[in-house]
């Protein structure tokens, strides 16, 4: 495959010219990147207009993913879950109220920030189920029963699929149930760009979401403020028309040409055998997961490629565990009172699989009372609305 933006840079080191154009480092070596890091030179493209190489290596990421539209944020999917809401929000029925969208409890704060900079009003999806913050687990019959509910027509479902310990919702579910009250569903999929290339369907654009984000940066081989915002073959409205329009309205005018190069040589590296190193590195996940619980360890299951401990379980914090890690040159993703998360992808070694073996083993179950107990997270309640 391809990769314009990369090899037009390329081309343009190549040349040794004078640079009379910004960024100000010139090319000069201060962190080692700065000849690749370049801006909106002639024929280097505009992201925000795109019709030339950027156009042409989202062309190629959205053949990849099986999308309608698939475009490139260089702000991570803070960008794309804004661009995502707005489009929803100037694409709904009753325009003459202000926006609604019916959300899971547990959105990313890039949503309420969104939510108040476009005045829309929110109605939560709680959960029984409140093992963590992070979590907020719905159910097709939990979404039927709101939308049922509702005497307006939200603008959008927005679902967070995998959450950060790792749970994936029905998404193929949910949508269904969206679709019949004929509401776009939309899905923070921040976690899972991987996910479209295992054997089996798990990605949002193949389970009937209408946009999702994925940040490529978290799970595949991308510079961080790299990530993607897919628009469905299927979609019930046509908002990938204005995709470049939603992201411009609350994306900088000064993206990073390190982060798209990274976004288009990840193309290559996606076409060329990633399925078989992925269905690989699955495996050894899986086996790590089971050699844990095997030892007493109550893992999550859930994310192929997250290893997600319940600490407390074992009576240990997830702090202490962490630290553990720590002592063993290795670092977690998150670690709190209750979890420990680990996010593994096809680069990680067979080194650090045995560095977590190792690190959990060497710890032995206690009777809890060295630690503070389990946190217990009490059901949320909606507060009386009192402003309009």
């Amino acid at each position: 495959m391809k990769t314009p933006i990369y090899d037009f840079v390329s081309d343009y080191i190549a040349k040794n010219g004078a640079r009379l154009h910004m960024p100000g480092h010139k090319g000069s070596m201060f962190l080692g990147a700065e000849p690749r890091d370049i801006t909106e030179i002639c024929g280097a493209d505009s992201l925000f207009d795109a019709d030339g190489v950027i156009s042409e290596s989202e062309n190629n990421a959205s053949k990849l993913f099986g999308t309608k539209r698939t475009v490139y944020s260089c702000e991570g999917s803070t960008l794309s879950i804004k661009a995502m809401l707005y489009l929803a929000a100037i694409n709904r029925e009753n325009k003459n109220e202000r926006p609604v969208f019916v959300a899971a409890r547990n959105v990313h704060r890039a949503f309420v920030y969104a939510s108040a900079e476009l005045d829309a009003d929110v109605v939560w999806l709680t959960s029984k189920e409140n093992m963590s913050l992070c979590s907020c687990k719905i159910s097709a019959e939990d979404l039927k029963g709101t939308l049922s509910k509702l005497n307006t027509k939200p603008a959008a479902v927005y679902i967070t699929s995998p959450d950060y310990l790792g749970n994936t919702a029905d998404i193929a579910a949910l949508s269904q149930i969206a679709h019949s009250f004929g509401v776009p569903l939309l899905c923070d999929n921040a976690h899972g760009a991987y996910l479209h290339f295992l054997r089996e369907k798990c990605h949002p654009m193949d389970l009937g979401a209408d946009m999702c984000c994925d940040s490529a940066h978290k799970t595949l081989p991308v510079l961080t403020g790299g990530g993607y915002l897919h628009f469905s073959k299927n979609e019930i409205k046509n908002f990938s028309s204005d995709a470049k329009t939603a992201m411009a309205v609350f994306g900088s005018t000064s993206p990073s040409y390190l982060i798209l190069q990274s976004l288009d040589l990840a193309n290559r590296y996606l076409e060329n055998g990633y399925r078989e190193r992925l269905s690989d590195t699955v495996k050894k996940v899986c086996d790590v997961k089971k050699f844990l619980a095997e030892n007493g360890q109550k893992v999550l299951s859930g994310e192929p490629l997250k290893i997600t401990v319940n600490t407390s379980a074992f009576g240990k914090s997830g702090f202490e565990l962490a630290e553990s890690l720590r002592k063993n040159n290795a670092e977690c993703e998150l670690c709190d009172r209750d979890f420990v998360v680990m996010m593994i992808t096809p680069e990680n070694s067979d080194k650090d699989f045995e560095i977590i073996k190792r690190t959990f083993v060497s710890h032995k179950k206690t009777d809890g009372k060295s630690v503070t107990p389990k946190t217990t997270l009490p059901v949320f309640e909606l507060p009386e609305k009192r402003l309009s």
